[in-house]
């Protein structure tokens, strides 16, 4: 087991910064966020113990989820906020004191660098890479709010066609999750069937809860804004060109769902 413990400060100077913005101006009234944006891992944890094979896998980070934000973000001219380190360092859309937060293991591989982990050195996670982006996000709904903007918060994420400890596929083109406040979520739904060859999850693959997520219940329900949270199946976003397709779809039903919504 590789070991991290006594480590006095995570990101080295020179390193990325967890938190992209882009758009931020961005006049539409949707926000995207994408908590599982990319797979860094700081230097001073030695890639976990992983191979890049593993830390390129699901497990990793949310495959293919940034190009398609990016895309959807600049079709509808909204601000986009994303998160560039690997959910295996600390996931960024789970509360910090829950088990999930940083794993030890995750669909069949052990994470070596994540096992015993000191309080301290999981208290340096959230210091420098979990608090950093909900502080960016809960920044900018703070200033649209100051500024009466209306704002949709889309949390944007992808999903495996099937998991190793699963015994059979997902059939979900698209998942839409939602906890207490169903409002948004159920006018996008409508919209995402309208395209007929679309299968919709709704609360699937997942669904949301206080226990085992973060942003849709602190971002979007305590706010008393309008959301939903997005899962594509990352076999349908691979390249650049299924990103964009995906993301003019996507344009359409949030369009659509907002006029729904708006009644």
């Amino acid at each position: 087991m590789l070991d991290v413990s006594g480590v006095k400060g995570l990101l080295a100077q020179a390193e990325m910064a967890p938190v992209g913005i882009e758009q931020g101006r961005g006049d539409s009234p949707f926000l995207l966020i994408c908590d599982h944006a990319g797979k860094l891992v700081p230097q001073r944890l030695a890639d976990l113990g992983l191979a890049d094979a593993q830390l390129s896998r699901h497990i990793g980070w949310d495959i293919g989820v940034l190009g398609v934000s990016r895309c959807l973000a600049g079709k509808l001219g909204a601000a986009l906020i994303h998160q560039r380190y690997s959910r295996l360092v600390i996931d960024c859309n789970r509360p910090p004191q829950a088990s999930t937060s940083v794993p030890s293991w995750s669909d069949g591989t052990p994470i070596p660098a994540n096992e015993r982990l000191s309080d301290s050195d999981r208290a340096l996670r959230v210091a420098e890479i979990f608090t950093p982006y909900h502080e960016a996000i809960a920044s900018m709904l703070d200033r649209r709010i100051a500024a009466g903007r209306e704002t949709i918060l889309v949390s944007m994420h992808s999903f495996t066609p099937q998991l190793e400890s699963s015994p059979g596929p997902r059939p979900w083109h698209v998942g839409v999750l939602f906890n207490r406040d169903r409002r948004f979520a159920l006018a996008l739904i409508e919209a995402l069937k309208r395209d007929g060859d679309f299968e919709v999850g709704v609360n699937e693959p997942y669904a949301v809860d206080d226990a085992s997520d973060y942003a849709i219940p602190v971002h979007g329900e305590q706010r008393g804004l309008p959301h939903a949270l997005l899962e594509v199946r990352n076999d349908l976003i691979r390249t650049a060109d299924q990103q964009a397709a995906l993301a003019l779809r996507l344009e359409r039903a949030l369009l659509r769902a907002s006029s729904l919504l708006a009644g």
